[in-house]
């Protein structure tokens, strides 16, 4: 193993990967000991395990806490969304699944499409500081965002406050309407939002090694293997470009 690669880890010998805990597709349980399971957390030991080091996973409630931790030095490589603002502090990788995005709308909406939110008083929901509240903010002209932390805090916020919709990702909206008769997750995306590893800006040897990573495991059909693993098949895509 290159030195190079382990002399850029701050605790020496271990691997601190931070890990998003509200995205319910890449985290999706616990372990017996607490730990966070799923596609990001195995990614995560992947990586370590080929590094021949520790893994020591720091967690976060929301993405957001994920990013603002680097400034911090809470973690080695963090496991969120590409996202432009993020990328001033944080060195992304390319990204290994991607999710698409849209809205979800109450009974009797006479929102029928993606591009029909983006108008004049239309109150929309999201998970502040998410990657889609993110693009939402540099992409909407007319619509206002009404910000809550977190998926189910969005949601509540959505019914609660009677919002015209509910902007996410398209398998959790779909799990939302379940619990929301009548409601309806409008067909298309207003954006994809693809899910990458960052680090520290200054780790360029850990960056080019995870680089070569991940291009190697999305096109061999490991990414693949832990979304059918953790039950997630059907509901992200593997970016093998």
């Amino acid at each position: 193993m290159d030195t190079s690669i382990l002399s850029e880890l701050s605790k020496p010998g271990t691997l601190r990967i931070g890990v998003n805990l509200g995205n319910i597709l890449l985290v999706t349980g616990k372990s017996a000991n607490g730990g966070p399971e799923g596609i990001s957390p195995d990614m995560g030991a992947e990586i370590a395990r080929r590094l021949g080091v520790d893994v020591e996973y720091v967690t976060f409630a929301t993405p957001g806490e994920v990013a603002d931790a680097v400034t911090e030095d809470a973690w080695d490589i963090a496991l969120i969304a590409v996202e432009p603002k993020r990328a001033e502090k944080i060195t992304f990788c390319k990204a290994y699944v991607e999710i698409e995005a849209t809205y979800l709308v109450p009974e009797g909406s006479p929102l029928q499409t993606v591009e029909d939110v983006d108008k004049p008083g239309v109150n929309v929901a999201v998970s502040a500081r998410a990657a889609y509240d993110l693009y939402l903010s540099r992409t909407l002209k007319y619509a206002e965002l009404h910000r809550a932390e977190g998926l189910p805090g969005a949601f509540k916020l959505f019914q609660e406050e009677k919002l015209d919709a509910l902007a996410g990702l398209v398998p959790a909206l779909k799990e939302n309407a379940v619990n929301m008769p009548g409601s309806r997750v409008l067909d298309g995306k207003y954006t994809s939002v693809q899910q990458a590893i960052g680090t520290k800006p200054e780790n360029k040897a850990l960056y080019t090694f995870l680089q070569d990573y991940l291009t190697e495991v999305c096109a061999s059909g490991f990414v693949q293997e832990l979304i059918d693993k953790h039950g997630v098949t059907g509901k992200l895509a593997v970016v093998k470009s």
